[in-house]
C-alpha cells in the first residue's frame, strides 16, 4: 500500500464528511478502548484518543497519511461518553434537553514513515430544544444512539432537538473539515488527490 489517505474509523460520520468533501482514502478502523478519565478536561480526552487511535493504525500501516479522531461531549465540565443502554440515552438526552453543552473533537493525522504529525481540535457550543419523553423516544425511533456521544447525532434528524449550533457544524458531526482539509494539504493529501 502506498501512502494515501487512512482513515483510521469506523464512524460512518467521518467517512461521509470526508466523501463529501472528495477525498479518496481507505477506511482502517482499529480497536482501542476510549479513555473516559474525569480528572481530564474535554480537550485533553479527545486529544488522548484521537492520538491511541492514530498511533495504532499507523504502526501497521506506517506508509500511510492517518486520520484519526474522537468526539466527545460536555455538560457543565461533565463529559457524557456514547451511553451504555437505552435507559442510559433516554437520561442523557433528558439532561441535554432545554441546555447548551459543548462539543469538542480531537484530529490526529501523521506519517509515521516520515516521523511527522500534526493535531488539533475544534469546540462547538450545541443549543437543545425542550425535550419531552415522548419526543425522545420519537427520536430514538429514527436514530440509534448507542454509538453517540452524548447519544445524538447532528445529522439527519438532529434539528428535531437542536435548537442551534454556535461554531462548527461538521464538528459536532464528528471530524471538523474546516481545520481537517488544511492539515491534510500539510501531508500533500488534497480533495481527489491519489497520494
Amino acid at each position: 500500500m502506498g501512502s494515501g489517505l487512512l482513515l483510521a474509523s469506523g464512524s460512518p460520520r467521518r467517512r461521509e464528511l470526508l466523501l463529501e468533501a472528495g477525498f479518496d482514502f481507505d477506511v482502517f478502523p482499529v480497536e482501542v478502548a476510549e479513555t473516559l478519565n474525569a480528572a481530564l478536561t474535554l480537550r485533553e480526552l479527545t486529544a488522548l484518543n484521537a492520538i491511541r487511535k492514530g498511533m495504532a493504525a499507523a504502526r501497521r500501516r506506517p506508509e500511510n497519511v492517518v486520520l484519526a479522531a474522537d468526539t466527545l461531549v460536555a455538560l457543565d465540565h461533565e463529559v457524557l461518553g456514547k451511553p451504555g443502554s437505552l435507559a442510559e440515552a433516554v437520561a442523557m438526552l433528558t439532561r441535554l434537553g432545554g441546555r447548551a453543552h459543548d462539543v469538542c473533537t480531537s484530529v490526529f493525522v501523521c506519517q509515521l514513515a516520515r516521523a511527522r504529525s500534526s493535531s488539533f481540535h475544534e469546540m462547538s457550543r450545541v443549543h437543545f430544544k425542550k425535550l419531552s419523553r415522548e419526543k425522545i423516544d420519537k427520536y430514538f425511533t429514527r436514530v440509534d444512539p448507542l454509538d453517540k456521544a452524548g447519544a445524538y447525532a447532528a445529522q439527519g434528524f438532529g434539528s428535531t432537538i437542536i435548537e442551534k449550533i454556535d461554531g462548527s457544524y461538521t464538528n459536532v458531526v464528528g471530524l471538523p473539515m474546516e481545520k481537517t482539509i488544511p492539515a491534510l494539504a500539510e501531508f500533500g493529501i488534497g480533495p481527489g488527490s491519489l497520494a
